[in-house]
């Protein structure tokens, strides 16, 4: 029992910590102002991470095109993580750093909005997507965790105070979410 207390006690410890964060928070905040004016232009989010963020990817993006809390009608989000035929043509011809860059490349428009999720910060895949974004006028958010992080070019990162990878994407689920909800709050209830 000591050791599940522990666990709940530092997940605590680490969101009070990112509630804390005056950057952190206005940030967060800003990006969900973007979203929704993203959304009321027409255009989508793209999400994407490796491993866990992988899977946070599509989480996101679900509760977008299915529903957060309310009955709405679904909002076009895609996670660049779900297509095992286009990763592993992207991987085998051209490297798996690429595999972000050439999707976006693809489906993304401008006003579109990147979402980039890496508890590191480093992921050399997420860091090629940045390029994709700068030639196809995608603005890029980069929720990473603390520590040196090459995807500080980003146009908005958000950092979590952790460098514990479980922790890390603990608050970005919370992020995530708290995303989806200003979301659909502001465009449909």
């Amino acid at each position: 029992m000591d050791f599940v207390k522990a666990q709940v006690t530092e997940s605590v410890r680490v969101k009070e910590a990112f509630l804390r964060d005056t950057d952190a928070m206005a940030g967060l905040a800003f990006v969900a102002d973007l979203l929704v004016g993203t959304y009321r232009k027409g255009g989508k989010t793209l999400w994407a991470g490796n491993g866990g963020s992988a899977a946070d990817a599509q989480h996101m993006a679900a509760e977008l095109v299915n529903k957060f809390r309310l009955n709405r009608s679904g909002l076009p989000a895609m996670a660049l993580t779900v297509d095992t035929s286009v990763l592993t043509a992207i991987g085998n011809d051209y490297g798996y750093g690429e595999v972000f860059y050439r999707q976006l490349i693809a489906c993304g428009c401008p006003g579109d909005v990147f979402v980039g999720l890496s508890t590191s910060g480093n992921s050399g895949n997420l860091v090629r997507a940045l390029d994709a974004c700068r030639e196809k006028g995608i603005v890029s958010v980069a929720l990473v965790g603390a520590g040196p992080c090459r995807m500080d070019a980003y146009d908005h990162v958000i950092h979590i105070p952790s460098t514990d990878t479980p922790r890390i994407q603990e608050c970005h689920t919370l992020a995530g979410h708290i995303l989806c909800d200003f979301v659909e709050q502001n465009l449909f209830k």
